[in-house]
């Protein structure tokens, strides 16, 4: 264990905060980038239109977004007796294989799910009977067994023609956060993504992305800021509240990431800063610190495995030795050895405050919800001083949460390890 950080001890009251339900954004503002930027830099505390990002960034910066696309994972069925069982799709049970193969499966398609309305199901299938431009099909779903906090279900459906994914699309809701108490709507299909989403997966979006807009793309572009994507397919995880009391009991949600070899050279041969945009891009980027690690000590890396929730935090004190560059060109050369040019893996990792950042130098994130764990990586981010943004932000009329403004935070010395 680090000497300087016990994590594991860390009570979660100490990150909690009052948030008025008027200050959840139930609905994203008409225009994107029109949102608040609170920029935090060297302890300083400033206001700014998201439109000016941009402009608190420098020439040679690198910018890391999540183009994970939402898909639309509540699927509805109605009993004979009326009763409506909802099903909502986190994740294919044989995700490692990666989520196009699933998503694009013709007649079956099996998935961990949480079930409303549960105690209605008692046996059997439930069913309806759909058309997909105009191509009939008969949709059933049937418990295969009960998981530690889910089930698994698998779909079937009498038109090899159509995938599963095609069946989301037109017949699932978008999943708002459980925060946001109102029904979907038609504009939610649009706005609850980003504008560079591609991969299909995530069950909530990567909402620090949510801002930006072409025309912030382009002065971010005209001012020399480059940018680069990876795939964290966000899953349902991301709202689960911290509900012990302290965190060693915390049980924290795997994604699964796919990063690029090209997003990794970037990242070694960047001069500037590099900018996670979102948390999930940042745990993505630490996280592949800790698979190099793993090449450099052991000689190998589980993928199916991944990188664990405590594992970071039990290794000795580390030093400039293994600082960003010499450790992510490991990583490239083990994947040059393995004879791939895509690093697709799950991550537990669990950042909390005392942890040193060794990828990443700031972060764009939303604002969000007490006594989670994203608010534990915000702390971490600013080395426990999160209550200053989020008392300013509260005090001026910032919108929280999923729809709400945004943060850039650079991360001072105290918080990233020696290089």
């Amino acid at each position: 264990m680090m000497k300087e950080m016990n994590p594991k001890e860390m009570t979660i009251a100490d990150f909690d905060y009052p948030l008025p339900d008027d200050r959840i954004a139930l609905f994203p503002l008409e225009e994107r980038d029109a949102s608040k930027l609170l920029l935090y830099k060297e302890g300083n505390i400033e206001e700014h239109p998201f439109s000016a990002l941009p402009e608190q960034l420098s020439p040679g910066d690198l910018l890391v977004f999540n183009n994970s696309r939402v898909i639309n994972a509540r699927l509805k069925f109605q009993k004979l007796t009326g009763g409506i069982i909802e099903i909502f799709c986190l994740e294919p049970v044989d995700a490692f294989c990666g989520y196009r193969h699933s998503l694009t499966a013709s007649k079956t398609s099996v998935w961990k799910c949480l079930v409303g309305g549960i105690s209605k199901w008692k046996s059997g299938a439930v069913t309806k009977d759909i058309a997909i431009q105009g191509r009939p099909l008969y949709l059933s779903a049937e418990i295969v067994e009960k998981l530690e906090d889910s089930w698994l279900i698998r779909f079937s459906w009498d038109n090899g023609q159509i995938s599963f994914l095609e069946i989301l699309e037109n017949t699932g809701q978008v999943p708002l956060p459980p925060y946001i108490k109102r029904n979907a709507e038609e504009s939610d299909m649009e706005r609850y993504q980003t504008i560079f989403a591609k991969e299909q997966g995530s069950v909530a979006a990567p909402t620090a992305g949510l801002h930006f807009t072409p025309r912030v793309l382009k002065a971010l572009a005209n001012r020399g800021i480059s940018r680069q994507e990876l795939t964290l397919h966000v899953g349902a995880g991301t709202f689960k509240p911290v509900s012990t009391a302290t965190m060693e009991n915390h049980v924290m949600h795997s994604e699964w990431i796919e990063i690029t070899e090209s997003l990794i050279n970037s990242l070694i041969n960047t001069k500037g800063k590099i900018v996670a945009v979102g948390t999930t891009s940042l745990r993505s980027l630490e996280s592949l610190f800790w698979v190099a690690y793993k090449i450099m000590t052991t000689g190998d890396f589980n993928a199916e495995a991944g990188i664990g929730q405590w594992e970071i935090y039990e290794e000795v004190t580390l030093t400039h030795k293994y600082s960003r560059i010499p450790m992510l060109k490991i990583l490239i050369e083990w994947m040059k050895q393995k004879g791939i040019t895509r690093l697709y893996t799950q991550t537990r990792i669990l950042i909390t405050p005392g942890y040193k950042f060794r990828v990443a130098d700031a972060l764009v994130t939303n604002f969000h919800q007490p006594r989670s764990t994203l608010l534990l990586l915000v702390a971490a981010a600013t080395n426990n001083e999160w209550w200053r943004l989020y008392e300013y932000a509260l005090a001026n009329q910032f919108r929280f949460l999923s729809y709400g403004d945004s943060s850039l935070i650079f991360f001072d010395k105290a918080v990233m390890a020696e290089s």
